[in-house]
């Protein structure tokens, strides 16, 4: 390895985990009034949940943990995992009226459209 390539690495910062992250399943719905996002997040708490909208972008981030209090682990097949998902989404987002339920693993982010986006039908005036 150069030395060059030595130096290159001990500038630039790298966010490392030892813990895998996968992309959530998700299905997005769009009807008059809002975007509807449901993404599934097996084995992550609501304390284990991070979502934010900044500068037009969504961002999930799920922490899944497994602990069984009491028990002694005999085998482990399902590990410790990190969702991660960004979107970017258009303008018109009403940021203020954002809102997020999980339940059972499945998250359900309602994002309602401005009313400058939704449409409006124009009343005809005359005789």
């Amino acid at each position: 390895m150069s030395t060059e390539m030595v130096k290159q690495e001990e500038q630039t910062p790298e966010r490392v985990s030892e813990r895998p992250s996968v992309a959530p399943l998700v299905d997005l719905y769009e009807n008059e009034d809002e975007l509807l996002l449901v993404a599934d997040l097996p084995g992550v708490s609501k304390g284990g949940l991070e979502i934010q909208f900044h500068d037009g972008v969504l961002s999930l981030e799920g922490r899944r943990e497994i602990e069984r209090e009491g028990a002694t682990l005999l085998r482990a097949e399902y590990r410790p995992a990190d969702f991660v998902r960004h979107f970017t989404v258009a303008d018109g987002i009403d940021m203020e009226k954002i809102d997020a339920s999980l339940a059972d693993g499945v998250l359900q982010l309602k994002l309602p459209k401005a009313a400058a986006l939704k449409p409006r039908k124009i009343e005809i005036k005359g005789g």
